[in-house]
């Protein structure tokens, strides 16, 4: 383990644990700054986009790029991979959302909007698309549904199952709940909202952030009954799907762009920084360039991981739990992985319960 990459911010020794199991095994870099990442399900392949025009993947065991994908001539904001790994699905600021074949990198469908697309996101079994559409030159933004047909070789629909206006607060990012009920969505003014996947009417509205700082992401628990929202406010929420409760509320003293859930373990990563356009004022230890994880239950700060000289924009977590990625403003992506003591690690409380249960 390098010890140049990992910042230790501990209240006890026991907690200081934690991330000396924590190893930066890789560094790839994109040249301009990593807007999105994505672990497929298998947690074998990482999912990046940038402001360079070009979807990469990555293999997650060593940081090599397997491949990239071409035909987007915009800045790229999203990107999702489907359950199967089978297809892909990018949004960019050319005004297109595009799905592409994984294996061979061939783009199978365009559709085309007024504005440039900032979220798209697979739902459970990969049959339906969701996209988040910017506000813009007299277009409100917009969530739009899509379906898909999961095989490679058949002709995709211009059909748009659902559109929801959202003519409030424009939505910033959106995804979908357990078994396709709700879809929730973060916007501008810092609220979340629950519509109806099948009608797309509001069910509800709740602000849970301050007010007009906007939500920068939502990721979700394994089993999608509840998300986590990272947010210019400097706070990061877990939120229930099923009635927009807050659940827990993790504060930093930094804007947050990114949060993400942990599996495996209880813990949360927060990823953010500086504004970029700070940046070249700024020492990285001022400008705050860390992933900040904290413990999901008793929402202590527990560590920091250093590394980039820029904000974070993205956090994700492996689903089997063996890593996470980070990618940031300075154009790198950098993967970690998590050694034995990481999965030891527990708080007192929570190793006499599981002495109980044994």
């Amino acid at each position: 383990m390098d010890p140049k990459w990992i910042g230790l911010q501990m209240r006890t020794p026991t907690q200081r644990a934690l991330l000396q199991w924590c190893t930066t095994i890789a560094a790839a870099r994109t040249y301009l700054g990593t807007q999105q990442i994505r672990y497929n399900l298998d947690g074998d392949l990482i999912f990046s986009v940038a402001k360079d025009q070009h979807i990469c993947v990555w293999f997650a065991h060593n940081g090599e790029r397997l491949g990239t994908y071409h035909g987007h001539v915009g800045a790229i904001w999203t990107v999702d991979v489907d359950p199967t790994s089978t297809m892909i699905a990018s949004g960019s600021a050319d005004n297109t959302i595009r799905l592409w074949d994984v294996k061979s990198g061939r783009c199978l469908k365009v559709w085309e909007f007024p504005t440039a697309v900032k979220r798209v996101e697979f739902n459970e079994d990969g049959t339906l698309l969701l996209g988040v559409t910017e506000k813009r030159m007299g277009y409100l933004s917009n969530i739009v549904v899509l379906p898909i047909d999961p095989d490679v070789d058949a002709a995709q629909t211009d059909e748009r199952l659902l559109t929801i206006v959202c003519d409030e607060s424009k939505a910033t990012v959106a995804g979908w709940s357990a078994l396709n009920k709700y879809i929730i969505a973060g916007h501008e003014d810092g609220s979340i909202s629950q519509y109806d996947a099948k009608t797309g009417d509001l069910l509800d509205n709740v602000p849970i952030h301050e007010l007009n700082q906007p939500i920068f992401d939502l990721q979700w628990s394994t089993d999608r009954t509840y998300c986590i929202t990272a947010c210019k406010d400097k706070t990061a929420k877990l939120v229930s799907a099923r009635d927009l409760t807050v659940l827990k509320n993790y504060p930093a003293d930094t804007p947050l762009n990114s949060a993400t859930i942990t599996p495996k373990k209880d813990f949360v990563i927060l990823g953010g920084g500086q504004a970029a356009m700070d940046v070249t004022t700024t020492a990285a230890r001022q400008g705050k360039f860390e992933a900040r994880f904290y413990h999901k239950i008793f929402e202590d700060e527990i560590g920091r991981v250093r590394g980039h000289f820029g904000p974070l924009n993205t956090v994700a977590a492996d689903p089997t739990g063996k890593s996470y990625a980070s990618g940031g403003e300075d154009g790198y992506v950098r993967v970690h992985h998590f050694d034995k003591g990481y999965y030891d690690f527990m708080y007192e409380v929570e190793r006499e319960r599981a002495n109980r249960i044994n």
